[in-house]
């Protein structure tokens, strides 16, 4: 334990620190027992005697990002140590392994009594899952009945009363849909990963917690008499394709109609559910896929949004969902829309840390209304400064205030700042695609093109096409560029170029250049003329700002200079 708090990667988290110190001493104490959810909540994170571990996730969020640095550790600079600490899935009880045991079986404990809990045990890891995407083919849907969809059925008749309103309560305010997640069925002839497969609806429901857009609980009927609005229900089977393999399949199903909307396969290798960390890689698979704003369990939310206005209707899960919708179209009607949502809401929601963040933003990048409209750039990025620490104080455990917190570092130059912004976002929830495509754009403007073409490509395969925000093909249009793939190059950068307009249109601009066409090139320098921020910074002062590539800037400047953009306009205000 004295090793673990002296590495970086958790000395640097008080928080995490913490937590490990607490269980680990309590358990050797021989007080393994006494540690809960409450307890760990009041003893560590400083909570007050009336916490409700269902209404604060901290400790579950907490434990897991302990057993991913765990795994991380003992995969690094722990992998000589001679015992292991493990946390096992759905337990705050830590158990110590035997590192001999660990190599030879790929699980182990310390007595008899934890032996069942390190096989549940799990890190992130594990082979990279080749998702089949598309319609339910007959030979899946047929193995999904005969193993859940009896109990689905059963489960959607006995609620006859009609949830098409779904969320919307006796103030007329949408809430977000409630997901039920049942065990997943192991059809395979192999019973020692069923611990595992148990365990992963688990990680399920602690995966969708950190979303906060969705109320996810294990197979059982809401305690305040709601019902769920849709089931998620799984099998593993192998893989008649790939003997070594495993096929997970996962379906959601509307319970008011008992429709399935939604489904997917992935496969992945055997020892996936033998060692740490695979269940975990499963999961954040499907949360990837699914647990989006952009995703289907929140097709009614946009469609009702989509109707008109929504005064005296407002809730906070609407104004998120119409921030998703703002950063796919970028559209300044609904920048408006979210401002009109946020007004509506009861005050003390106005000050929640994503409200906040939410509205920093859109004044960063120049959505005002009044005041805000007329102001410098170097005054709305100190307004939005301001207001996203207000935001971090108010809500710190926020993957979207830090993805929030991340943009404005990098709008402001802070590249530095902007990585670890970006990495705590990524942390807390891996499955923020935004995030995840954000983080990708700037590591290609600080000259990590090959990490963050990974990055855009996946956060590009995990949305669903008719709603790829326009942006996420910033990267590809950068990558195209540079490997001389011009007209790729240009049809992603003016994609790019309707909401980034300042990257977009030089990557436009330069992809013309290169395709050695004059009348494309006339086409594209009056858009980078035009650009707002060029004109009160200069092109080259505000690109320098946004980028550290050496190669990337001298690029720009060339290509500026080959098109006749006068000095003047390249290095100052014009």
């Amino acid at each position: 334990m004295a090793r673990l708090l002296d590495w970086p990667e958790i000395a640097r988290s008080p928080q995490l620190a913490g937590l490990l110190s607490y269980i680990v001493d309590r358990q050797l104490a021989g007080e393994g027992k006494t540690i809960k959810a409450y307890s760990i909540a009041v003893d560590v994170f400083g909570r007050p005697p009336d916490f409700d571990p269902q209404a604060d996730p901290i400790v579950r969020v907490q434990a897991r990002r302990l057993r991913s640095l765990l795994d991380q550790y003992y995969r690094g600079p722990g992998g000589d140590d001679d015992v292991q600490i493990q946390l096992p899935i759905g337990r705050y009880v830590p158990v110590f392994v035997s590192a001999d045991t660990t190599n030879s079986s790929g699980t182990g404990t310390a007595d008899e009594n934890s032996t069942s809990e390190a096989t549940q045990e799990h890190i992130a890891g594990g082979g990279k899952a080749t998702v089949a995407r598309g319609q339910v083919t007959v030979s899946w849907f047929v193995l999904l009945v005969l193993a859940i969809g009896a109990a689905a059925l059963a489960y959607s008749l006995s609620t006859v009363e009609t949830r098409r309103g779904q969320g919307v309560v006796a103030s007329g305010a949408m809430q977000p849909p409630r997901l039920r997640v049942m065990e997943f069925q192991n059809l395979t002839e192999d019973s020692s990963i069923t611990p595992a497969i148990s365990a992963l609806a688990i990680e399920l429901v602690t995966d969708f917690e950190s979303l906060v857009i969705v109320d996810a609980a294990l197979d059982s009927r809401s305690e305040d008499g709601r019902d769920e609005d849709y089931s998620l229900t799984g099998i593993v089977r192998s893989d008649a394709m790939s003997p070594q393999d495993y096929q997970v399949g996962a379906i959601l199903t509307e319970l008011e109609t008992n429709s399935i909307i939604w489904n997917w396969s992935a496969s992945f290798p055997r020892d996936q559910f033998t060692r740490r960390g695979g269940v975990d890689a499963i999961s954040q698979e499907l949360i990837l896929l699914l647990g989006g704003t952009r995703g289907p369990l929140h097709d009614h939310a946009r469609a009702f949004l989509r109707q008109g206005s929504i005064a005296g209707r407002e809730s906070f899960y609407l104004c998120g969902v119409l921030f998703s919708m703002y950063r796919t179209s970028g559209s300044l009607g609904l920048a408006e829309r979210i401002r009109s949502c946020v007004s509506g809401l009861p005050e003390s929601e106005r000050e929640n840390g994503n409200v906040l963040a939410g509205l920093a933003s859109l004044i960063a990048e120049g959505v005002g209304e009044g005041a805000n409209a007329v102001l410098t750039l170097d005054d709305r990025l100190a307004e939005a400064d301001e207001m996203l620490d207000r935001a971090i104080l108010s809500n710190p455990r926020s993957s979207f205030v830090w993805e929030q917190r991340a943009r404005l570092d990098e709008m402001m130059g802070l590249h530095d700042a902007a990585e670890a912004a970006y990495g705590t976002a990524l942390q807390i929830n891996p499955s923020n695609i935004d995030a995840m495509a954000a983080h990708a754009r700037h590591l290609a403007l600080i000259g990590r093109l090959n990490a963050a073409v990974r990055s855009a490509q996946r956060a590009i395969s995990s949305v669903p096409q008719t709603q790829i925000p326009n942006w996420y093909f910033c990267v590809p249009a950068l990558a195209s560029l540079f490997d001389a793939e011009y007209r790729r190059a240009l049809s992603h950068a003016e994609r790019c170029a309707r909401m980034d307009v300042e990257l977009g249109s030089i990557l436009a601009l330069l992809a013309a250049q290169a395709t050695g066409e004059e009348e494309l090139v006339d086409l594209q320098l009056p858009r980078v003329l035009e650009v707002h921020s060029f004109r009160e910074a200069g092109i080259l002062p505000r690109m320098r700002e946004r980028a550290t590539d050496l190669a990337l800037l001298e690029r720009i400047e060339t290509g500026l200079k080959r098109a006749g953009v006068p000095e003047a306009s390249l290095n100052s205000p014009y």
